[in-house]
Order: C-alpha cells, then sequence, then structure tokens
C-alpha cells in the first residue's frame, strides 16, 4: 500500500513502515517527508490498526521525531490499535530509555519478533473462561 509516497507493507494482519537510513527533522518513512503521525492517521483510517514501525538501519533520531512517536502511538492507541517498534538502534534505544519511552513503547529486536507478539496469546484466558472453569469445578466437588 502506498500513502502519499509511503510504502506500507503487510505481515499477515500487521501494517509494517521501514524508516529510511537517517531521521533528521523527524521521521521519513519510504523517501518521503510525510509525517509519521499522518501516515499512521491513513493506516487507521482504512482500518489498519496494528502498526509495526521498523528501524533497521536508522542512524539518527531528534526530539520532533520522538514526538512525533508519540504521537502515532497515541492516535493508534486512541483506536484501540497497537503500534510497535522493531529492530532499534542503538541510539534509538538509548533515546527511548533517556526519555522514559521505552515503558510507553514494546520494543522487539526484530521484526519476525515484533509481528508474532501482534497475536494473541493461546495461553490467555478470558475472565468469562476464568469463570466458567470455576463453576465447573464447583459442581464437580
Amino acid at each position: 500500500m502506498a500513502i502519499a509516497g509511503i510504502k506500507a507493507r503487510r505481515a499477515g494482519n500487521v501494517s509494517i513502515l521501514d524508516a529510511d537510513a537517517r531521521v533528521r527533522v523527524g521521521l521519513r518513512f519510504g523517501g518521503s517527508s510525510v509525517s509519521l503521525p499522518s501516515a499512521v492517521d491513513a493506516l487507521v483510517a482504512a482500518g489498519q490498526n496494528l502498526i509495526l514501525l521498523n528501524f533497521q538501519g536508522v542512524t539518527f533520531i531528534d526530539a520532533r521525531g520522538l514526538g512525533e512517536l508519540v504521537s502515532a502511538y497515541l492516535a493508534v492507541e486512541k483506536m484501540g490499535g497497537q503500534l510497535k517498534i522493531s529492530n532499534p538502534t542503538k541510539h534509538l534505544r538509548q533515546l527511548l530509555v533517556s526519555t522514559k519511552l521505552v515503558t510507553v513503547f514494546e520494543i522487539y529486536e526484530s521484526e519476525t519478533q515484533a509481528v508474532e507478539s501482534f497475536a494473541p496469546s493461546n495461553h490467555e484466558v478470558s475472565s468469562a473462561d476464568h469463570l466458567l472453569m470455576e463453576l465447573s469445578a464447583n459442581d464437580n466437588l
């Protein structure tokens, strides 16, 4: 999918945006100067609210870029989606730690790990299922 010059690719139900090698004033995706929040808004408007930002090869990001990351995260969260980061460079990881944004974003070392993290866990038990199991156990007493 192309969004105003931004190339987004899919892995299952996850939209992946690849960052350019150098992020200076704000973020640049797919060779375009369109802002990250605009790209994310377009994906969410198209019903794609599971979004992965791939930072493989990004050597620099500035304060405006961090602000755009937060804006994008809030927009996706507001629509009930998830925005995650994969392949952070040492520089980006240090920025996320020093600004405490590492507590906000889910960060994965590889794209594969990140994409897999969007899948619902087979081990999660809903509260309704838990209640049914308790009732069933009590019936057997």
